[in-house]
This record gives structure tokens, C-alpha cells and sequence, in this order.
């Protein structure tokens, strides 16, 4: 069970207003350490204005020993992974600063809400799933902030990199151009291992790194376990998971390695593959096959109310409740989308969402959408980004037609390209940020 509602608080991370997306920072549980820490509250790094302690590090150290001694993954040298996860939590610290210099907030009940929908996806009320949690050994209070920080970041990509992507219509001729031959069924299980290079690297750098990856490489087309070394070397943010990327399609793959993973076998491990970020090595862990089937579509358009410190939960309900007997009472649903919608994206087109695929809307607003029969309204209803009203026009089983598979391809390069946007920006920020390591003090 908590390995299960460990992986609904990390579907938290991939999504985006309304639209499912690839990328994101996976968080850190683990069991409280607050009497432990009294005694070893010592600076272990110094991160901009901000601090680590030795007591928070302790904490997430012992939550990620805990998830990794639950794999079959043998855990690296304490000293490397204390500096795994000391690393992860200046990258937490550094987003959660720049949500706060962004004005990016998350409210006590949209994490309210947030942890219903981790407690309803496992068939269980929040009284149980603070029980589950807590029977464990791990704070409730230290889930519930990692939830808020989840959703921050998740914000915070949103605002500095979501917003600037854009597909052109060249793009997605391109994309179906380049894969109608390939196998675009197959899904593949892949990880990866980074040894990372600062913006604008030296010669002498860029040689350093190199060796090091050539070396990474030798170890394990000699046998090395590939998880163990990502845990121990890898400076990309699944390096705890052991630079596990999970499962992908054809279209989810990093543009990085779309001409690399198709051609390994399951086990193989690429050549070094450069980036700007550095030096990359793939592996594919497993492939399977994806049958194509029909699937029905739902027609649908929407209204959404965003809170912040002026508009209350309240003010939203109230408001749609309004605009929604409006509509009922005769006024054109999508003038008032127009005019008082706050998903800009939707509401120039009277809030129209398009023809709708199970899976690519936050799953509260696709639970509210499916309850409806077309022609219907909901009543006002809240997702982790707002409030909304919807209303379904019409439903259709569909295939792969031409403008499927456009959307799909649309919607394919957006998450690839948010996922590679986000990572560089992280990597800028990291770069960019005054850090002090203390540990050897600490």
C-alpha cells in the first residue's frame, strides 16, 4: 500500500493545468527524525540565503535508504549517496526560492485536495491514508509539505517553462513524417547516467568529464550494475531512482536518444551520447509492444477560476455558480469562456478543450467531465489549478485518424520539449546559485 500511494503523490508531478506532462522533480518521504535532529542541527550546506542541516539531510537520507532497500537495488557507499540526496535537496530548496521570487503560491486546500485525490486513487479515505502512512513510520506532516513543495515546483515549471513552449504545425508534419515508418506501438523501459558539464565549460572541463563517462561506460559493459553506478555517479535528477526514466513511447523518448533507444536491445547500454548538459549513456531496460484500440473521445469545453490572495475558494464557486445559471438560462457559454475564463490557452477559442483522450486531463476534471452526458454542465468543481465549470458537447469512439494522430504528435513534442526546457533551466538555476558544501563539518 504505501508503495502504491507513493506513486499517486509522484503522478503529482507531471501534470500541468488540465494537461498531463512528462517531466518533473519527484519528492522525498520519509520517517520524522525531529528528536534526532535536535542533536545534530549543524549546517551541512549553505544555498543562497537559505540553509541545510544535518538533521534535514539525516531525514531524506534515511527516507531514500528506505525506498531503495524496498528494490532489489544494492544501496552505494554511504558517503556517495549522502551526497546524492544532499544534492537533490539544494535543487528543492533553489525551486521552492524561485517559486517564492515568481509569486508562485500553492494554498493549504489545494493540498487539501491534492491529498483527497492521492487517497481516492487508492480506494481509501484521508483519515486511512494518514494511517497508512504513519503505520510505516513516516510523518504525515513531513508528507503533507512534500506534497506542497511537489505542487510548487509543478507551478513553477508551469510559469518559466510551459508557458513559452510552442509547437509549430512544421514541427508535428515532421514528427509524423519521421515515425510513420517506425514501430510508434513499442514502448521502451529506459534509464540513463549523466555526468553533467557547468554552462559554458572548458576545454579542460569538457576532457574531464569525458573520461570520467568513458570510464562510467567501461565499468559497465564490464558488468557493473547499471542502477548502482547512476545512484553513485549520475548527475541527473532520477539518479536516485538509479536514472530510471520509465517507460516511454516512441514520441516521449528525449530527442537526445530517439535515434539511439529503437536501435538497443533490452540490457544494452548505448555509446556516450553529448548534450549540452554533458555526457549521456542510455540504457534500454525492456520493450514491449502497445496495440492500438478504439478509444472514446469527449468533446468538451471549460471555464476556470484560478485562486490566489484576492480570489477565495469561496469567491470562485460562487462565481461559477453564477456563470453557469447564466448559461442555463440562455447566455452563450462560450463568450462567457471568452470573457472570464482564466486558462488563456482555451478561453480565446470560447473554452473549447477539442476532442478529448482518456488519460490527458488531470484525473479530477476528467472524474467530473465522464459523469456528464453531452449537452450537460457541471456543477463548480476544484482541481489542484483552480476551479471549473464543464461541459460536455459530445462523445465518439475514435481511432488512429489523421487528426489522432496529429494531436498526439502536438502533444508528444510539447511534453518533450517542456521535459528537456525544464531540465536545462533547473541545471541554469543550479549553476547560477551560491552554494557552500559543509559536510565534512556537518
Amino acid at each position: 500500500m504505501k508503495k502504491l500511494i507513493i506513486a499517486m503523490a509522484l503522478s503529482l508531478t507531471v501534470t500541468a493545468p488540465l494537461v498531463l506532462n512528462a517531466a518533473a522533480t519527484q519528492p522525498v518521504f520519509g520517517p520524522d527524525q525531529t528528536a534526532r535532529g535536535q542533536q545534530l542541527d549543524t549546517i551541512v550546506a549553505i544555498v543562497d540565503d537559505d540553509i541545510i542541516t544535518r538533521s534535514e539531510l539525516n531525514s531524506n537520507l534515511a527516507a531514500i535508504e528506505s525506498q531503495i532497500s524496498q528494490s532489489d537495488t544494492p544501496l552505494p557507499p554511504r558517503e556517495v549517496l549522502e551526497n546524492q540526496v544532499l544534492e537533490r535537496l539544494i535543487l528543492t530548496h533553489l525551486q521552492l526560492r524561485a517559486a517564492e521570487r515568481n509569486g508562485v503560491v500553492v494554498d493549504d486546500q489545494t493540498v487539501n485536495a491534492a491529498l483527497d485525490n492521492i487517497a481516492r486513487q487508492n480506494n481509501i479515505t484521508l483519515s486511512q491514508l494518514r494511517q497508512t502512512i504513519e503505520k510505516d513510520g513516516f510523518s504525515f506532516a513531513r508528507f503533507r509539505d512534500d506534497i506542497r513543495a511537489e505542487l510548487l515546483a509543478t507551478r513553477l515549471r508551469q510559469r518559466v517553462v510551459d508557458s513559452r513552449i510552442q509547437v509549430s504545425e512544421q514541427e508535428v508534419d515532421n514528427w509524423l513524417t519521421r515515425t510513420r515508418s517506425d514501430n510508434t506501438a513499442a514502448e521502451y523501459h529506459i534509464a540513463q547516467i549523466l555526468i553533467s558539464l557547468p554552462e559554458g565549460a572548458s576545454p579542460e572541463q569538457i576532457e574531464a568529464s569525458r573520461e570520467k563517462a568513458l570510464q562510467v561506460l567501461e565499468q559497465l559493459r564490464q558488468g557493473a550494475d547499471f542502477a548502482r553506478l547512476a545512484m553513485s555517479v549520475s548527475d541527473g535528477r532520477q539518479a536516485l531512482e538509479g536514472g530510471d526514466l520509465g517507460w516511454r513511447t516512441a514520441s516521449q523518448i528525449p530527442t537526445l536518444f530517439i535515434d539511439v533507444v529503437p536501435r538497443l536491445q533490452p540490457g544494452e547500454v548505448s555509446d556516450l551520447i553529448r548534450s549540452p548538459s554533458g555526457f549521456h549513456i542510455v540504457k534500454l531496460l525492456d520493450v514491449k509492444g502497445a496495440p492500438q484500440q478504439l478509444v472514446t473521445q469527449t468533446q468538451a469545453r471549460h471555464i476556470l477560476i484560478e485562486t490566489n490572495e484576492l480570489i477565495s475558494d469561496e469567491d470562485a464557486q460562487v462565481r461559477l455558480q453564477r456563470l453557469r445559471e447564466r448559461i442555463l438560462n440562455g447566455e452563450d457559454f462560450g463568450e462567457l469562456a471568452r470573457a472570464n475564463s482564466n486558462d488563456v490557452t482555451s478561453a480565446v477559442d470560447g473554452g473549447a478543450l477539442g476532442w478529448v483522450t482518456p488519460g490527458s486531463l488531470v484525473p479530477d476534471f476528467e472524474a467530473e467531465m465522464n459523469k456528464l452526458e453531452p449537452g450537460e454542465i457541471s456543477e463548480p468543481f476544484k482541481t489542484p489549478f483552480g476551479w471549473h465549470i464543464v461541459q460536455v458537447l459530445d462523445r465518439r469512439n475514435h481511432d488512429n485518424a489523421t487528426e489522432s494522430q496529429r494531436a498526439a504528435a502536438r502533444e508528444a513534442l510539447f511534453r518533450r520539449k517542456v521535459e528537456e526546457e525544464w531540465d536545462l533551466w533547473l541545471r541554469r538555476l543550479r549553476d547560477e546559485a551560491y552554494v557552500e558544501i559543509r559536510l565534512n563539518n556537518g
